[in-house]
């Protein structure tokens, strides 16, 4: 899941840039650290670091603002200093140059996101139990029950005499005990991932969230440079008038239509959701797992089926 998220991420920065490299090219070799750095703060949340979508997509339109201004909206200032640069960062949440796409942006990837990172914690604290599980000690009673039942017959030369299957159900359970105790858990722990592969694939799905992140910031600089006049007025007011050449102007911005690539995207990732199906009917098979754990040990070559001679842990019956 973890490998599919990061495809996922990859895929959608890379359409993301694209849109400055297409559409944008005065700013898109400066915008490139902002894209990244907004995809890595998602990566980080997914995983489950403290931190938030709308702390993400707002530190990257505070990044962005500065470079539609001054690359955009004001092709010709010349002077973009630290000190402006972080007015205009500053300034960017107080006169919102990009209208309600930003929020808009936090809205739609924080639905999806949610149930990604719990699907990730989720997915690790089940690593962590079955890993701790795997190594569980067992007690002085429990080895001697187990040489009891596996060896005693050989004293006896019966060598080939296998551990009856009740005797083996008492030994098991026995030594298993503390291990059978985490069955309501483990249920409640598949529910849990069943309803979060849900959520998933609900409405809010991640591919299409991901794939949003592109339109969404296309039309939030469409947005800014509608409005170029009124920004440039208030900003004036607030940083002051860097330098400029001239008047030049930013007409040659083509603005992209999204389109076409929206299915080629989904179906890219389709199997994403086919894969989630399949772990998660897989994992439902599992939901008596700790519950019937000394069946599953008592099963096999382990003991002898049927109404044939078996050890009852003091004799041959």
């Amino acid at each position: 899941f973890l490998e599919a998220f990061e495809s996922l991420l990859r895929f959608a920065e890379n359409r993301t840039s694209s849109l400055f490299e297409t559409a944008y090219r005065p700013m898109a070799k400066e915008a490139a650290e902002p894209v990244k750095e907004l995809f890595t703060d998602i990566s980080l949340y997914i995983l489950g670091a403290e931190t938030t979508v709308e702390n993400a997509v707002l530190r990257f339109f505070d990044s962005l603002f500065p470079l539609v201004y001054s690359r955009l909206i004001n092709p010709g200032i010349t002077d973009l200093s630290e000190d402006y640069t972080e007015c205009l960062r500053l300034t960017r949440q107080d006169i919102n140059p990009f209208g309600r796409y930003s929020k808009n942006m936090v809205t739609e990837l924080s639905k999806s996101l949610w149930a990604s990172r719990m699907l990730s914690q989720a997915l690790s604290l089940g690593i962590e139990v079955i890993n701790t599980t795997e190594h569980a000690a067992l007690t002085k009673e429990c080895s001697k029950a187990l040489v009891k039942m596996q060896y005693c017959p050989h004293c006896q030369g019966l060598t080939l005499i296998r551990p009856c299957v009740g005797y083996c159900l008492n030994v098991m359970r026995g030594c298993l005990a503390s291990v059978s105790e985490l069955d309501t858990q483990w249920r409640e722990y598949i529910s849990t991932l069943e309803y979060l592969t849900n959520e998933m694939a609900a409405s809010h799905d991640l591919e299409i969230a991901l794939m949003g992140i592109r339109n969404s910031i296309n039309e939030a600089i469409l947005h800014a440079q509608l409005n170029g006049p009124q920004l440039s007025a208030t900003v004036d007011k607030v940083c002051g008038q860097p330098k400029q050449e001239g008047n030049l102007s930013s007409d040659n911005i083509v603005p992209v239509k999204e389109a076409t690539e929206i299915q080629t995207f989904v179906m890219a990732h389709a199997s994403l959701n086919n894969k989630r199906r399949e772990f998660i009917s897989y994992m439902k098979r599992s939901r008596t797992f700790y519950a019937s754990i000394a069946e599953r040990l008592c099963d096999g070559d382990l003991v002898m089926r049927d109404s044939s001679t078996c050890w009852n842990g003091e004799d041959v019956v």
